[in-house]
C-alpha cells in the first residue's frame, strides 16, 4: 500500500510509519527487539535512542552499511555487529527509518528514499555487502 501511495504521489508520514512497522517487525525486531528496546549490552535500543534520532545520515549509513564495534547509544556502550542490511532498497530503508524515528516512544522526522540514496551513494559497501 505504501508502495502504491509513493507511487500516486499521496505517501504521507502515517502511511510510511504504517508500512514501516511491518518492515521493521520482519527484518529489525529480532535484534532490537519489537518493543525497539534492545537487549542490553547486546543490541542497542532504538526506542529514545540518542543514536536513532540524531544525525540520519549517521543512521543511514549505519542501516546501509552496517557497523562492527563500539557504540554508545544512551551513555551505554555496546560492541556488537550489525550487518549491513543490502537486502533492503532505498523505501525501504526509508520507510524502517520513519517508523524508527516516529514511534517507539520516538518523535521526528521522515527519512525520504532520496535521503537515503545519497548516503548509499557517498559511503563504500563493506566487504560482502550488495548494492
Amino acid at each position: 500500500a505504501a508502495a502504491d501511495a509513493k507511487a500516486a504521489g499521496t505517501l504521507d508520514k502515517a502511511a510510511q510509519v504504517k508500512a514501516g512497522a511491518a518492515l521493521f517487525a520482519g527484518t529489525c525486531s529480532t535484534c532490537h527487539q519489537p518493543d525497539g528496546k534492545g537487549i542490553e549490552g547486546v543490541f542497542p535500543p532504538l526506542a529514545g535512542s540518542d543514536v536513532a534520532m540524531g544525525d540520519k545520515s549517521r543512521v543511514i549509513g549505519i542501516v546501509v552499511n552496517g557497523l562492527s564495534g563500539p557504540v554508545v547509544v544512551n551513555g551505554k556502550e555496546y560492541n556488537s555487529v550489525m550487518p549491513p542490511m543490502s537486502q533492503l532498497n532505498d523505501d525501504e530503508v526509508a520507510t524502517i527509518l520513519t517508523f524508527v524515528r516516529n514511534s517507539l516512544g520516538n518523535h521526528g522526522d521522515v527519512v525520504s528514499a532520496e535521503e537515503v540514496a545519497a548516503v548509499r551513494a557517498s559511503t563504500p559497501r563493506p566487504p560482502g555487502a550488495a548494492h
